[in-house]
């Protein structure tokens, strides 16, 4: 049907569906089995919402379900292309995807500890690195008591490895 002989009131605009955390192209979706664990329990909550959607608005119905499919899609996608990596089976001497690292900024003699995961489990609030972020980089392969560069702006900032754990 030609779009002249619809009212302009039964246009409907595409939901937006946000977007999953940034995954540079052709890096692999590494994720520790806790994050396979959380992205598994994401799609049980997204297929449950689907089946217990309380809205009787037919329009809001198909905008509220084009949303949830459009997230499932995506995570779908992501549990397709993970590579679950053990944390205990890295080498324990140096730091690398999975390790918790404590830090110390020789620039300002603080001390700060974060530990390196998946992109989908990043948190930095609770201390939560994406593998991919520029300090985590930065320290990968690094062994206690190596100081590593890591440029941040202007900035050079001295990091040395105090501790790493795996667990």
């Amino acid at each position: 049907m030609s779009r002249g002989f619809v009212k302009e009131g039964d246009q409907e605009e595409p939901p937006m569906i946000p977007p999953r955390a940034a995954l540079p192209d052709g890096v692999v979706n590494y994720v520790t089995p806790s994050g396979l664990k959380q992205l598994q329990q994401e799609r049980e909550r997204l297929q449950s919402e689907i089946k217990k959607l309380p809205i009787t608005d037919e329009r809001e119905r198909r905008r509220a379900l084009a949303v949830i499919e459009g997230k499932l899609k995506l995570l779908n996608e992501r549990l397709q292309s993970a590579r679950m990596l053990q944390p205990t089976d890295q080498p324990q001497e140096e730091v690398r995807f999975g390790a918790s690292v404590t830090l110390k900024n020789q620039n300002s003699n603080t001390t700060q500890q974060f530990t390196i995961v998946g992109v989908d489990e990043a948190d930095v609030t609770k201390g939560k690195i994406a593998f991919v972020a520029p300090i985590a980089r930065a320290v990968t392969g690094a062994k206690i008591g190596e100081t590593v560069d890591f440029k941040l702006g202007n900035e050079i900032r001295k990091l040395t490895v105090l501790k790493i754990s795996y667990t």
